[in-house]
């Protein structure tokens, strides 16, 4: 799917206390500059917008269809610069605007100096509350962007990390009829090098006999926790071996920890778990259970803790995928900066909605492409 097909759609309705979509543009003040002295007497502002992402297509998983996902968009200003950061909040998630919005005004910034002191800053964000993931994700996104302008640099570079080692994007085909499988396996296969097929039905092995009526493009299966056999699920995984696929995403659902450890000792493919796994307290005791991990901003809170399980993970000898939800370009930009050290990457979000509202990491010919732009290397659409 070509991006210059994404078209901008703003929506106007805004609650109180909110930001409007205006005040989202970017300012001349807003290009940082290497070392920038940090001021004395500037104060963080948060600030926030509901928004909600018009999908291409009605995408349907194991479990349920839906044609938008709302967003809460926010935004951190401090000392002429601003750094944007975003909660997705697909409805199995249990998050929602309005809780988001509950949650954001709970967060006092005002008793920290130093946007660079993230460790502290985010601890506090996070203590507020058991839950509300997302809403701290879109905290975390938007200092981290902070943080990055500040100190000139994208995040990428700050990891250490080399962006040309990016790697591939999956693009997902969801759960559909035949004609339309075909219709948007035909529309990704010249663009991408991996598709991500989302199973878990009785349909299963007509769809992706669908797909392969398309293309021999490779395959990673999501089942979203769809198969409920253990042993069906691991005749599905060596059917779907000889069809080219190469790894198995959550295959049973995410409490049957000994049914998925089981299927991961015998699969001929790696399995990585997906809602099984959500913050960093979860991966060492799902080593075994599963080959590897995916993780998603929304699930653990935010760049800050998916560096800290990826890097856990790699300390364990389990493959690392980072993963999205229906995002626009922020989120998916924030996530890419770790894309250079996983070894899969399924950041098509931003690719399924008609109306992002930022620019930032692009997709070309299947890779994801990093900028150098400073943060998580976002740019607000004019």
């Amino acid at each position: 799917m070509k991006h210059n097909r994404r078209q901008f759609l703003v929506r106007s309705a805004m609650t109180a206390g909110a930001l409007g979509l205006s005040s989202l543009l970017p300012a001349a003040s807003d290009t940082p500059k290497k070392n920038k002295p940090l001021s004395n007497k500037a104060m963080m502002k948060l600030s926030w917008k509901p928004y909600d992402l018009q999908l291409r297509h009605v995408f349907t998983i194991a479990n349920f269809s839906r044609s938008t996902t709302p967003v809460v968009l926010t935004q951190i200003e401090y000392d002429g610069l601003t750094g944007y950061g975003e909660a997705s909040l697909p409805p199995y998630l249990g998050e929602t605007q309005a809780s988001v919005i509950e949650f954001l005004k709970k967060v006092d910034l005002s008793g920290f100096t130093d946007p660079l002191c993230l460790e502290e800053i985010l601890s506090y964000v996070d203590s507020i509350t058991e839950n509300n993931t997302a809403a701290k994700a879109s905290i975390d996104i938007a200092l981290h962007d902070l943080a990055g302008k500040i100190m000139g640099t994208p995040w990428h570079k700050i990891w250490g990390l080399n962006k040309a080692k990016a790697p591939d994007t999956t693009f997902t085909i969801g759960i559909d009829t035949d004609e339309v499988v075909k219709m948007k396996t035909r529309e990704a296969a010249n663009d991408f090098n991996i598709l991500k097929v989302k199973l878990g039905r009785a349909t299963d092995k007509q769809m992706i006999e669908a797909i392969r009526s398309e293309t021999n493009l490779p395959l990673a299966i999501d089942a979203n926790q769809g198969w409920k056999d253990k042993h069906y699920a691991l005749d599905m995984i060596y059917w779907l071996k000889e069809k080219g696929v190469v790894l198995i995403e959550q295959p049973l659902p995410k409490y049957d920890l000994e049914g998925n450890a089981w299927i991961t000792e015998r699969s001929p493919l790696p399995t990585y778990g997906d809602e099984s796994i959500q913050r960093l307290r979860d991966v060492e005791r799902m080593k075994g259970v599963f080959s590897g991990i995916n993780i998603k901003l929304m699930k653990c809170t935010g760049m800050r803790e998916a560096w800290k399980m990826l890097t856990l993970a790699r300390s364990l000898n389990m493959h690392v995928m980072i993963g999205c939800m229906t995002e626009t370009s922020c989120a998916i930009s924030a996530a890419s900066q770790l894309s250079p050290a996983v070894d899969f990457a399924d950041l098509d979000g931003a690719l399924l909605i008609a109306n992002d509202c930022f620019t930032g990491t692009t997709v070309v010919d299947g890779k994801l492409v990093l900028n150098d732009l400073p943060g998580i290397g976002v740019e607000v659409k004019g």
